[in-house]
């Protein structure tokens, strides 16, 4: 049930009681009327019309604009001909006027059916129907101008963040719901076509020549399909605007930076991330994909062509956490001194240089034997509060080489 129906049913009570109401009044007072016949006729009309367009309040789409602008006019008419109908005291001494308090009701209806914006026009109407029948503006009157006024456009702002929610909660169901179906397909793809495919993939390596390219196929298809029902399809990175040209770049706009990285999965390595956008600014996603392709680099240089390698993407609030796994040999205590006295600044630059310039870290760990493991941590924002790395790398490190 839509969380504005309470309140409609509420409005329609609300109607048909003050409706009695102003009826009541009046039959009390009748021998102070002056032209009583324009007073009980008026109510007459308002008690008829009431009970008539109960049913029209039973939600907003039956209460449409015009049908609004007649309820509210009638509720202005009725205010209108107060001093025509009622007594000379009765009017001076701040009496009630002939709909009494059954005009709340017509600017709450509008309150309910546009929000903050149609209450306030509604009620400054009837306010200024108001001050028009007194013909001067006593604390009363004000007051009671003031409080519907303010009531009105309270309850308007209230019904605007209720539909806002109601939307926010209905698109959240919606992709719960995807959500669920999505790993049920998941369960039923694993159960059978992954599998397959990693069973050609096994024999086909084991068979050798022509088998083992359809093996290796059939790696990388498993891959992909793994990947798509895991994350959803990865949409390509935008090219990069070649040099010199004029069009203009638009370096604010977030990237996500599991799109970056999906062009390294295949059949040897195995992307796992959220399931949803992992948004970095354009430079810092750009180097922090070009780093773990350093680092995967290194796994096939070092490791073998055939090494299997697990890149994992963490999205925490003020962080990105990204790291490589491989099954290699590890790296012998002392190499990476030697590689970089060598010249061979693959970690050193490619992938800490890199991350340095981001503000963040590069940590490996290796043990021989049990293959390595590469974590960069990557900040959302500076110290300034900024986003993160929306500078440019020196171009002398652009084309530095892997260890």
């Amino acid at each position: 049930m839509s969380v504005e129906q309470p309140l409609w049913r509420a409005l329609t009570a609300y109607r048909a009681l003050t409706a009695v109401y102003a009826v009541a009044i009046a039959v009390v007072a009748r021998d102070s009327y002056e032209r009583p016949q324009v007073a009980f006729g008026y109510l007459a009309v308002l008690l008829v019309w009431t009970l008539a367009t109960l049913p029209r309040f039973t939600g907003a789409a039956r209460c449409t604009r015009p049908f609004l602008a007649v309820d509210v006019g009638l509720a202005l008419a009725g205010i209108l001909l107060t001093p025509l109908a009622d007594g000379a005291g009765r009017h001076a001494a701040d009496g009630p006027t002939l709909p009494s308090i059954w005009t709340a009701g017509a600017v709450l209806a509008c309150a309910l059916k546009g929000g903050w914006r149609w209450a306030a026009a509604a009620s400054a109407l009837v306010g200024a129907a108001n001050l028009a029948q007194r013909g001067e503006a006593s604390p009363n009157t004000l007051h009671n101008v003031l409080l519907v006024w303010v009531a009105a456009i309270a309850i308007g702002y209230v019904v605007e963040v209720a539909r806002a929610s109601e939307r926010t909660l209905a698109r959240a169901l919606e992709i719960q719901a995807a959500t669920r179906e999505r790993e049920r397909l998941a369960r039923d793809i694993h159960d059978g076509v992954l599998q397959v495919l990693a069973m050609v993939q096994r024999r086909g390596t084991a068979v050798g020549g022509e088998a083992a390219e359809l093996g290796r196929l059939a790696g990388e298809q498993e891959a992909a399909l793994r990947r798509l029902i895991t994350q959803g399809p990865v949409p390509e990175p935008r090219p990069a605007e070649p040099s010199g040209s004029a069009a203009p770049r638009d370096d604010e706009r977030p990237q996500d930076l599991m799109a970056l990285l999906g062009r390294y999965a295949d059949a040897r390595v195995t992307l796992s991330g959220p399931g949803t956008p992992v948004e970095l600014a354009p430079h810092a996603a750009r180097e922090t994909a070009a780093a773990v392709g350093a680092a995967l680099d290194n796994v096939r240089t070092h490791a073998g062509p055939g090494a299997r390698a697990w890149v994992l993407v963490e999205d925490e609030p003020d962080r990105v956490l990204v790291s490589v796994r491989d099954e290699g040999p590890g790296i012998a205590e002392g190499r990476l001194t030697e590689a970089a006295e060598e010249g061979r600044l693959g970690v050193a630059q490619s992938i800490r240089g890199r991350l340095r310039d981001l503000g963040g870290t590069a940590e490996l760990v290796s043990v021989p034997g049990q293959g390595t493991e590469v974590e960069l941590t990557v900040p959302k924002q500076d110290e300034d509060g900024r986003e993160a790395a929306t500078g440019r790398r020196d171009p002398a490190q652009a084309g530095e080489g892997t260890q």
